[in-house]
């Protein structure tokens, strides 16, 4: 019985770790290339140089749409000073998703990860669940906690204003 006991825990404590060796919060963040609702593909590494918030989101989520404006006005409040929003909509069926944004649109990238690759890729386990990524594609933020949370705990700004400092610095 207690060697059932430990493959018990083991196998517990493996699954528990699982998404934690996935995707460090200060290592690279993974790469991905998806079909925007535009239907041209976006990658991650086209947006090196501004800081990203990678939002995974699905259209019977009540807390994806809850904070799907709040998205939107962040989005619009800093991407002049080198900030993008990408919502990555992870049903395998992206009309239900191109349905629902008809009544709550937003200007910021929505790409589909319909077969969950890159969600797997980031070890997404629940939605809404977001990663922030700076402007050298480095995640500083780990992959779980909603937008409202990291906003409400990290300075996003104060990441975009280091970024826009870099750039005034190299401009001149």
């Amino acid at each position: 019985m207690n060697t059932m006991n430990s493959l018990r825990a083991l196998l517990v404590a493996t699954v528990v770790a699982m998404p934690a060796l996935a995707v460090a919060p200060s290592g690279p963040a993974p790469q991905f290339k998806l079909n925007s609702m535009a239907g041209k593909p976006v990658s991650l590494d086209q947006y090196k140089g501004q800081v990203v918030m990678i939002n995974f989101w699905a259209s019977w989520c009540g807390p994806c749409r809850t904070e799907m404006p709040l998205l939107e006005r962040l989005h619009a409040k800093y991407k002049p000073m080198g900030f993008t929003m990408i919502g990555v909509n992870v049903e395998p069926d992206s009309t239900l998703a191109a349905d629902w944004l008809k009544t709550t649109p937003v200007t910021f990238p929505i790409l589909f990860d319909t077969k969950s690759d890159v969600s797997k890729l980031y070890a997404v386990s629940g939605m809404p669940s977001t990663v922030i990524v700076d402007r050298s594609v480095t995640m500083i933020s780990t992959p779980g906690e909603p937008a409202a949370v990291l906003i409400e705990h990290r300075d996003v700004t104060e990441e975009v204003r280091r970024a826009e400092q870099e750039q005034s610095v190299r401009d001149m």
